[in-house]
């Protein structure tokens, strides 16, 4: 498939998604249950992607120096540190492990 044929069928999908939410009715965008799931979703997707993008490694599931950065900053956000300190926690400790492990 040449790559021009996908990027404009990625643009079409694009415009159509956005299409399709601007005419959902404004009644259906009320209800107490689409709220909550606006709410939700955008941080269980990134739940998922943060979680794919740490522990797998092409079809394999992968404990490394990454899966260490992550439980890093994840004590840090328990410790309420700033968000800039919860990343360079997860930063000096990724780059720790991997100096230790070569």
């Amino acid at each position: 498939m040449n790559a021009w044929i996908a990027i404009v069928l990625t643009i079409v999908g694009c415009y159509g998604v956005k299409l399709l939410g601007l005419s959902v009715p404004a009644g259906v965008l009320e209800r107490p249950v689409v709220k909550k799931l606006a709410a939700l979703l955008p941080v269980a997707l990134l739940a998922a992607l943060t979680a794919q993008q740490t522990f797998a490694a092409q079809r394999d599931l992968v404990i490394d120096a990454r899966a260490a950065g992550v439980a890093a900053a994840a004590a840090a956000l328990i410790l309420r540190a700033p968000f800039l300190v919860v990343i360079a926690v997860a930063v000096v400790v990724t780059a720790g492990v991997r100096a230790v492990t070569g």
